[in-house]
């Protein structure tokens, strides 16, 4: 009798490969390169955080806290939903925090989709939509973003809507790219969701990091579409605690049954001392995210300059705090060659833009820079990618 021998690896699990962003931060950190990979600040969250979080853990909330989010958390974050958004949200039956919204995704995703259903995603695209999908059996369709200000083919979009479609992705603002979808775009969007009755998870992640009077506009708050789209947000970003690891979902009370379920198995709950500190970041007033947009402004204008002085091609972002950098005069094979060249020898690390794309060829002229960190930080980087000018031969 023949032994048994079992493939040990699932197909899913063969689909993807390990997030090439956190693997660029183990590499600089071997190499001791100042990190532009990640999108982490690295500069301190909000003092009001620091002591809800302290006064929370004081308090012996060490436990867990309701499954799908700690009561005040969520009536917190209906309340800031409802003055910034305009949006009127249940807390008992339409939030649920999670663990990040990388959780986040992945609990819609898998609560809503069926194996062999479709789903939209936009590319270049953040690297975890596409095994999400992979995860959750589904079929990635992918609509491309075309530069320089990475607008989509509204037939291409038209096309990839179909009988199987389940649902669409909406990174708004955009990581890679910066792109914040215009009022157009989504309500263009809006009537392909409706005629196919498709839904919608949004990822509005940077929805407080803006540039040059760029607005952003919720999906949910378009005409027809509360009731089929999944909001996506958290802590992460607009109040520099990327490592707290608490996200926050909208939905319907219908969706919201469904995610609760699935996010209970995933992970129980997020962080209960960390969600009380969440309720301080709810309820910090208007003029912080205005002074959080010129923080960044200045910021985003620092690694501009910075790529203006070593002569490298950028596309300019309206939202997000990343940067998309065009490496294709520099000659070499590839964006991942290109990328370890920088840390290796010159110190500083950034994200090779084969990472974003389905077909990794398409990103081979493209790294990505992350400029959520100090001016120290930045000036850093700025003195050792100077060295590209002595280092570098471009092609001609």
């Amino acid at each position: 009798m023949s032994e048994i021998v079992r493939q040990k690896i699932s197909a899913k699990a063969e689909q993807f490969t390990e997030s090439v962003i956190r693997e660029m931060t183990r590499v600089a950190l071997q190499y001791d390169a100042v990190n532009l990979a990640q999108g982490f600040p690295d500069f301190s969250c909000p003092l009001e955080l620091k002591q809800a979080a302290y006064e929370a853990i004081e308090a012996d909330v060490n436990q867990y806290a309701i499954t799908w989010g700690d009561r005040p958390f969520r009536h917190a974050i209906a309340n800031k939903v409802h003055w910034y958004l305009g949006l009127d949200i249940n807390p008992e039956t339409q939030i649920t925090v999670t663990c990040g919204s990388t959780e986040a995704m992945a609990s819609v995703m898998l609560a809503t989709v069926d194996p062999g259903d479709e789903v939209i995603v936009f590319e270049p695209y953040y690297e975890n939509y596409g095994p999400d999908a992979i995860l959750a059996g589904a079929i990635p369709r992918y609509v491309t973003l075309h530069p320089p200000h990475w607008t989509f083919d509204e037939a291409q979009l038209r096309q990839a809507f179909n009988a199987n479609t389940k649902a669409i992705i909406i990174n708004t603002p955009h990581n890679p790219t910066g792109k914040v979808f215009t009022r157009d775009e989504l309500t263009l969007i809006a009537e392909l969701c409706q005629k196919w009755d498709v839904l919608a998870f949004t990822d509005e992640i940077y929805e407080h990091i803006l540039y040059d009077s760029t607005q952003h506009i919720a999906l949910a708050t378009l005409p027809g579409m509360e009731e089929r789209t999944v909001t996506i947000n958290g802590l992460s970003k607009t109040y520099s605690v990327t490592g707290w690891r608490v996200g926050y979902i909208l939905a319907n009370p219908e969706l919201t049954g469904a995610i609760r379920k699935v996010h209970d198995f995933l992970t129980v709950g997020a962080p209960a001392p960390l969600q009380r500190a969440g309720v301080a970041a709810m309820q910090l007033p208007p003029s912080y995210y205005e002074e959080l947009a010129k923080l960044y402004h200045q910021k985003r204008d620092s690694i501009l300059q910075i790529l203006d002085q070593v002569g490298i091609p950028y596309f300019v972002p309206k939202g997000a705090y990343y940067v998309l950098a065009d490496i294709s005069k520099f000659g070499y094979k590839t964006d991942v060659e290109f990328t370890y060249h920088l840390i290796k020898d010159i110190g500083v690390a950034v994200v090779p833009g084969s990472s974003f794309f389905s077909q990794p060829e398409k990103g081979h002229s493209l790294i990505r820079f992350c400029f959520s960190k100090r001016p120290e930080t930045l000036q850093a980087a700025s003195d050792r990618l100077l060295k590209l000018q002595s280092t570098l031969q471009p092609t001609s």
